[in-house]
């Protein structure tokens, strides 16, 4: 019996972690500026017709500025991520899927609403 209950909690965990990861949503953005204050890095960004802001310890892995342009972000299910926060993954704008090798990861933020 004990086998039996571990391995049905075990199937459990892994559906309910499969379901959460494939939670993440996808959508474009466009870069508008940036700014450092006192060691954070803050990118001023649209995204759909709304104002938001990226923030990221800067020296932190993933921390990285970005050039004024169109991106592809991925919105990590809760408590994903570096960051206390909404966490956002940013790609290239061509990226086809983030699970691909090719499609890499540029860096990582918190979304803050403006």
């Amino acid at each position: 019996m004990k086998k039996e209950t571990c391995l049905f909690l075990l199937t459990a965990l892994f559906l309910s972690f499969s379901v959460e990861a494939s939670a993440q949503k996808k959508s474009y953005i466009t870069v508008q500026g940036s700014e450092l204050n006192n060691g954070v890095l803050i990118l001023s960004i649209d995204k759909a017709a709304k104002s938001y802001r990226l923030q990221c310890n800067l020296g932190a892995s993933g921390c990285t500025s970005l050039k004024n342009g169109k991106y592809l972000i991925v919105e990590l299910p809760e408590n994903f991520g570096m960051y206390e926060c909404k966490c956002v993954e940013v790609y290239p704008e061509s990226a086809v899927d983030p699970q691909r090798e090719k499609d890499k990861k540029i860096g990582e933020y918190c979304l803050v609403e403006k």
